[in-house]
């Protein structure tokens, strides 16, 4: 199979997981501790954040999702264009596909001539060479370098990888060869404590947990078998609240996708310790539903989102994205347990704001 076939298989077998995905979902474990008067003005909220020398207009993100192929393209152009309209930050697919095939690339060149003054993030594998790392940052043009990691999609992966042990040495050999920030990320299977603090250690300036709860990659790869043996991959790894709360005290700035579905679970990633917080299949599908207007439509939806987040801000008494860290919020259910299990105390985050008088000082309100 053509890898830009396998690119489109990727697309259609996502958009297949999106419209069966159910309601529920691991963030609804995380709960705000609603103070009645923490509230502040609007116009004292501000969306932007910074980290690792990183300054983005809002904590969102639109996250590695496709290019390789006509379609994906088209996709990765309507995405730029939305990106552009949003003022948001977009990552490109895997370019493993250009490494392998140079006529692909405007597939993903396209996120920056769409995009030209934006922040653009190019994805490439663990197993990448250093000389082809200079040529996606050089196609992108790209701020950012995005590193991702898919042991579990490359197990049932039929043509996958079966050689791992490598990938941290060149992780290292790439963070020390570039100059722009690396980050590193799964692919929706999360990140565990003692992988962020490895990450830290190889040069890598943030790390985006990238948890389970959205698209299924060993899912995907599975359906893409004859025989489907791999089925019980399929929900492997942890869930995107379960990874920040895990890496509560990470030597690196966090990045939160995988799973997230509107404002409020953004805001529930930054209250766990995320910079910002991504998401993939979900715009991806508002992209297509809406057909001919789907950029319009994923346009409206970026900006509601950004609307929506700073009204949550302003009802939380946040003036800044960092500020909802200092949130109290409840952890209960399968999070609670996971907690327990890895040693986390939830206590100290249900009792983290004080009195009302402590959240104004938070603020830079005078009550």
């Amino acid at each position: 199979m053509s890898s830009a076939q396998r690119k489109d298989d990727h697309v259609r077998l996502a958009m297949e997981q999106q419209h069966a995905r159910e309601a529920g979902s691991p963030f609804d474990e995380v709960a705000f501790v609603h103070h009645a008067l923490a509230g502040i003005d609007r116009d004292e909220v501000s969306l932007a954040t910074t980290f690792a020398g990183i300054t983005w207009r809002a904590p969102l993100y639109i996250n590695a999702m496709t290019g390789g192929s006509a379609k994906t393209g088209a996709i990765n152009r309507d995405l730029a264009t939305a990106a552009h309209e949003s003022g948001l930050a977009i990552a490109s697919g895997s370019m493993h596909a250009y490494f392998k095939d140079p006529s692909c690339a405007e597939t993903f060149r396209v996120l920056r001539t769409h995009n030209p003054g934006g922040f653009v993030m190019a994805n490439v594998n663990a197993t990448a060479r250093v000389d082809d790392v200079r040529r996606a940052l050089e196609l992108l043009q790209a701020d950012a370098l995005q590193i991702h990691l898919n042991t579990a999609q490359e197990t049932p992966m039929p043509e996958g990888d079966r050689s791992f042990g490598a990938w941290a040495g060149q992780i290292e050999r790439i963070a020390a060869a570039v100059e722009v920030p690396v980050i590193v990320k799964e692919v929706g299977n999360g990140l565990s404590r003692q992988t962020v603090r490895a990450l830290a250690g190889l040069g890598v300036r943030v790390a985006d947990v990238s948890g389970r709860g959205g698209t299924d990659f060993a899912r995907i790869e599975n359906g893409r078998r004859a025989r489907g043996e791999y089925g019980y991959l399929h929900g492997w790894g942890q869930s995107t609240p379960a990874c920040l709360l895990d890496a509560l005290d990470a030597p690196l700035p966090l990045l939160a996708s995988g799973g997230v579905r509107h404002p409020l679970d953004v805001a529930r990633a930054l209250a766990l310790g995320a910079s910002a917080a991504g998401s993939s299949g979900h715009f991806l599908r508002t992209l297509l539903d809406g057909g001919e207007r789907g950029v319009e439509a994923l346009v409206a939806e970026l900006t509601g989102w950004l609307d929506q987040l700073a009204a949550l801000q302003t009802m939380l008494g946040a003036r800044t994205p960092a500020d909802l860290a200092h949130c109290d919020v409840l952890v209960g259910g399968s999070l609670r347990d996971f907690c327990a299990d890895r040693g986390i105390d939830t206590r100290r985050l249900a009792q983290r704001a004080g009195s009302i008088d402590t959240l104004h000082e938070m603020t830079g309100r005078t009550p």
